[in-house]
């Protein structure tokens, strides 16, 4: 696998999003450990150790990194070197803790902000020294994360092509006899072949299966008859997700079967109608809900419509009842109500919708009609 990232020019302008961020929030300055938060920042993939790896963002000021001498090489990846960061690198004896606060300004700064990802033990050290425990940085990244620019936005785009791909090719797949994880198996494949780095997860949910949102897959044989749920996705290179749900029939559906994934359907096309900016998280969640309400499938829907995905697959914004947010352009998240039946079957549409100017643009193209895979 070649392992890419954005230019250097993308996180130079986070960068210094991020420092303006914090000084508009009153923090002398952000520490951030290894992690999503750190690969946004830099492009760094670098992982959390015992010892400590921190990039060091003040307020005002250049940055610095922190990194142990046995792990320099894992910057070589990142874009730390183009950006300009300086690079202070320490070995075993040294207090690594010590550098962080004098980056950040000296000892006594207590306005400091940590990624919500820092491990306890490197958070411990760092509060004894500040002499004070660091707020999360949460509130000042958020925004910058959950307002996907344009090379986000192109990562989306393609991660959510080849997941369409895939999808074209489950129907092949789905042959009665087979097993859910024989079925994964081949989706695992071709997820790698049409391009992702990895698989991140793989549902195949059949017959009664598919009532449970969170079912991975299992030794159950297919039946002419059942109803699949098959929810795929994974990293895509410079690492943005992909993540689709689109829900097949083995052979020709019960018609009640039938008449309840058409109100679905309308349902998931409702919510991404109503996707703009100005409308709230929680407008979107209605107006998927209220479809399925009316023709008493509402008990049927047992999760909220949507989430926010970039480098993680669930993150800000979630589209769900009492989230007022409202939506911005380039926000980027899931629109996948569904409904399940305990003990019979379920049904899930998913796309990834980005925000624009007017509306929404779906990442996702495959047809959300219930799937008829031909048997005999």
């Amino acid at each position: 696998m070649t392992v890419s990232r954005f230019s250097t020019d993308v996180y130079a302008q986070r960068l210094s999003a991020a420092a303006s961020a914090a000084a508009d929030a009153g923090l002398a300055g952000l520490i951030i450990t290894p992690g999503y938060d750190l690969r946004y920042l830099v492009g760094s993939r670098a992982q959390t150790f015992e010892r400590l790896t921190a990039l060091v963002l003040p307020a005002t000021g250049a940055p610095t990194i922190v990194v142990p001498r046995l792990e320099l090489a894992a910057l070589r990846e990142s874009a730390v070197t183009e950006l300009g960061v300086t690079v202070q690198d320490w070995v075993d004896g040294q207090n690594p803790y010590q550098m962080v606060v004098e980056a950040l300004g000296g000892a006594g700064v207590t306005t400091t902000a940590v990624t919500d990802s820092m491990p306890a033990l490197h958070l411990l050290p760092l509060a004894d020294l500040l002499g004070v425990v660091p707020v999360l940085a949460t509130d000042v990244l958020r925004r910058l994360r959950m307002i996907k620019d344009p090379a986000e936005i192109d990562a989306l785009r393609k991660a959510g092509a080849a997941i369409d791909r895939v999808h074209a090719q489950v129907p092949g797949f789905l042959l009665p006899g087979r097993t859910e994880a024989d079925v994964a198996a081949d989706i695992a494949e071709a997820i790698v072949a049409e391009g992702h780095s990895e698989v991140a997860f793989i549902i195949v949910g059949s017959g009664p299966n598919g009532a449970d949102p969170h079912h991975e897959c299992s030794d159950r044989e297919l039946r002419a008859g059942d109803i699949v749920v098959v929810d795929i996705g994974g990293p895509y290179e410079p690492g943005y997700n992909s993540d689709s749900t689109r829900t097949y029939s083995i052979g020709e559906p019960d018609p009640e079967v039938a008449r309840r994934y058409a109100v679905l359907q309308r349902a998931q096309q409702a919510a991404v109608a109503a996707v703009r900016p100005g409308v709230t998280a929680e407008q979107i969640d209605a107006a998927a809900r209220d479809v399925l309400a009316a023709e008493g499938l509402a008990e049927a829907f047992v999760h909220r419509t949507g989430h926010g995905i970039g480098l993680s697959v669930h993150e800000e914004p979630y589209i769900v009842a009492g989230n007022d947010l409202r939506l911005e352009a380039g926000m980027a998240f899931s629109v996948e109500p569904g409904v399940y039946f305990p003990g019979q079957w379920g049904a899930r549409i998913e796309d990834i919708v980005v925000v624009t100017e007017d509306g929404a643009l779906s990442v996702n193209n495959q047809p959300h009609d219930l799937v008829v895979v031909p048997i005999g």
